[in-house]
């Protein structure tokens, strides 16, 4: 899908118009207090990003993410087949799937720093377990959406279960896990910095918390412009993924001709 120059107009002046207005409440209501100006954050932001540590943060917190995130796609498609391969499985686990779904991987800190300590392990756990259940449900989703008729015609080919699961019923279920994969990457991100932030997990999470706790408010913000830079490209990486393995599906061949 082709970006028009109207558009990226169109999002240049919103990002100028909120810059602006942030400007304008820190010099002004809010002077003196705890949001820093612009220009005081961009001075910091600059110091920052010429530090060793802040590389060190950054390089942890998008290795955990990226690895949460990897070994929980693994997982949730292979139990999501199995699951959504086999009406028996798929009965005795969609209520416990249901029930867990809603539940952040965030209540079970606690317990988790206790057993594992403050670590990347620590985090890389709750990133795993916040990305699992969605994985899983919508790969359920996209094997139970195979169409039948496929599968029969598959049989009559002569054609065994294992090969029609990656011919016709995996195919069938890709645009669901892309989609899932997609929409939980953000989450990844956001679980290994909340980890660090009240986990004391390694990466820009403790960063932050270490900035906050010293007062310090213009590097504190500094590193938040750094985590919503680092979402864009986690969102944009992972749609970019997504178009690449899913080229030959209608609705990105469509996508790709607007």
């Amino acid at each position: 899908m082709k970006i028009q120059p109207k558009t990226l107009l169109t999002s240049a002046a919103g990002f100028l118009v909120a810059v602006a207005a942030w400007q304008l409440v820190a010099t002004g209501p809010m002077a003196g207090g705890p949001l820093p100006t612009v220009t005081s954050v961009a001075v910091n932001l600059a110091a920052v990003v010429v530090t060793e540590a802040f590389w060190t943060s950054l390089a942890t917190t998008v290795g955990i993410a990226l690895l949460g995130l990897l070994t929980s796609a693994v997982a949730g498609i292979a139990l999501g087949i199995l699951v959504g391969s086999f009406e028996p499985f798929r009965y005795a686990t969609v209520a416990v799937l249901e029930f867990l779904k809603p539940i952040p991987p965030i209540v079970i800190l606690p317990l988790v720093v206790l057993v594992l300590g403050p670590t990347g392990q620590m985090s890389w756990f709750l990133v795993f377990l916040g990305c699992l259940l969605p994985i899983i449900m919508q790969t359920v989703d996209g094997v139970h959406d195979a169409d039948p008729v496929a599968r029969d015609t598959a049989r009559s080919y002569g054609l065994k279960e294992p090969e029609i699961l990656l011919r016709v019923v995996l195919p069938s279920a890709m645009p669901f896990i892309g989609t899932a994969i997609r929409v939980a990457a953000p989450g990844a991100l956001i679980i290994t910095v909340v980890a660090g932030l009240l986990g004391g997990g390694p990466g820009l999470g403790q960063s932050i918390y270490q900035a906050q706790a010293g007062g310090d408010y213009p590097t504190l913000y500094a590193l938040v412009i750094v985590l919503g830079v680092l979402g864009m490209f986690f969102q944009g990486a992972t749609s970019a993924v997504e178009r690449r393995m899913l080229h030959w599906h209608e609705s990105f061949r469509e996508a790709a001709h607007r």
